[in-house]
């Protein structure tokens, strides 16, 4: 049963921009901490970004300064704004989300936590 549906994902050349959502039809987890990872087959996940219901952040050291995770809690919605992509940047992403209490950094650091994911979506930069 997926919970989690993320979209945005393509093909960009270095130096492009992309914006990832992920939306939870039938689900809500405004309460609670979200956030993106991403995973290349046979490699564990490496978190990207996390945010709590209150709007607070944390970023792998890798984007910071180019990607902005936000989120509507009304919606069920949250977005990953991808700025100066580079080749290192491709990857499959995914959203993640749980019912606890941890905070972005907390989440940001442990991404094989989050009980929910999605499919994930295609990013390429060459």
């Amino acid at each position: 049963d997926v919970q989690l549906v993320e979209s945005g994902g393509g093909s960009v050349q270095a130096g492009g921009s992309l914006r990832l959502s992920c939306v939870t039809p039938g689900y809500t987890y405004s309460g609670y901490p979200m956030g993106w990872y991403r995973r290349s087959p046979g490699k564990e996940r490496e978190g990207v970004a996390a945010i709590t219901s209150d709007g607070g952040t944390a970023y792998a050291d890798s984007v910071k300064g180019r990607f902005i995770i936000s989120r509507d809690n009304a919606d069920n919605t949250l977005w990953l704004e991808m700025n100066s992509l580079e080749p290192e940047d491709t990857d499959i992403y995914y959203c993640g989300a749980d019912h606890s209490r941890r905070t972005a950094p907390q989440a940001l650091a442990a991404p094989y936590a989050y009980r929910y994911s999605g499919r994930g979506t295609q990013v390429t930069v060459s």
